[in-house]
């Protein structure tokens, strides 16, 4: 698997899983709804660093970001996010996009990284947990899960 910075023109291979994934609704605190567009604007944003994650035969199989969580002296607190393709799950590649991640932050000079929202019932509160990440506190019933009814949204933190 590589994982390499992103072009503008890997987006329309981003955008299948992206939307799959955020129209389940069972993982990112954004609207299921959103646009392509708008998702193109979201994701690939000026200042956000992305990332593709592409298998053997060179298909975008994973994406992820890395950019500033808040502004001016605390602008060394980066976040991320991280998508994987459903039919690409479970091979590793959400754990390989976490550290090249974490890895480039810290080469960026991030201090730490913060995840916002993470959907407590997300399974990848478990590889964050095992990447050295925290759960520094749960709002509870934030969250409209599809399946799970209202859940809470952990706000997770890691130095670098």
């Amino acid at each position: 698997m590589l994982i390499r910075e992103a072009a503008a023109d890997d987006w329309p291979r981003i955008w299948p899983f992206w939307h799959r994934i955020v129209a389940a609704a069972e993982t990112y605190a954004w609207d299921p709804a959103t646009s392509e567009e708008d998702a193109r604007a979201l994701w690939m944003a000026p200042g956000k660093r992305v990332y593709v994650a592409e298998d053997a035969t060179g298909a975008v199989v994973g994406s992820a970001y890395v950019t500033p969580n808040y502004g001016g002296p605390a602008a060394r607190i980066a976040n991320a996010g991280f998508m994987v393709d459903p039919d690409h799950a479970s091979r590793g590649i959400g754990r390989r996009l976490a550290e090249h991640v974490l890895t480039a932050a810290k080469a960026e000079g991030y201090r730490g990284m913060v995840f916002n929202a993470v959907v407590e019932t997300n399974p990848a509160v478990r590889l964050w947990t095992s990447l050295g990440f925290t759960i520094l506190g749960t709002v509870p019933e934030a969250y409209e899960h599809p399946r799970h009814g209202l859940v809470g949204l952990h706000i997770m933190y890691r130095a670098l």
